[in-house]
């Protein structure tokens, strides 16, 4: 009666909250609150010594605030990722993992991973639990 599915895992969503340091493969539905360009680098014309290689492509990093009704956390977009986290957006957040920065996490997805603009969720985020505002610590713990 119970058949293993041959096929793709269906995804398990998780909630803003349930994000943890050093966790990754999260799949989860948000709302960006806010986006904010931290690095803009290499605009057209930019690096032509460079031989017009990968260098060349312009690099953009942007912060952005994204949550759903349990909390709120900062993402880390780059280059295209920028362009679907406008503010307003509800996007699916596929593969992601938990980056520390300066000891508070932030969510990015890598290579392994996607973003797709999805309907716009009928949740309130709660924006009162940032977990980016938590500062972690690092514990060595000896066995």
């Amino acid at each position: 009666m119970a058949t293993a599915a041959a096929g793709k895992r269906k995804p398990v969503f998780v909630k803003v909250d349930q994000l943890k340091p050093g966790t990754a493969g999260h799949t989860l539905v948000a709302k960006v609150l806010s986006s904010k360009t931290v690095v803009q680098k290499g605009r057209a014309g930019a690096g032509a010594g460079a031989g017009g290689g990968p260098a060349a492509r312009p690099t953009r990093i942007a912060e952005c605030l994204i949550g759903d009704e349990t909390g709120c956390i900062l993402f880390t977009a780059r280059n295209e990722q920028v362009d679907l986290l406008m503010p307003g957006n509800t996007v699916i957040i596929r593969n992601a993992k938990i980056d520390m920065f300066k000891g508070s996490m932030r969510l990015a997805v890598d290579k392994w991973g996607r973003i797709e603009v999805a309907e716009p969720a009928s949740f309130n985020v709660k924006e009162d639990n940032n977990l980016s505002l938590v500062e972690y610590e690092l514990v060595n713990v000896e066995g």
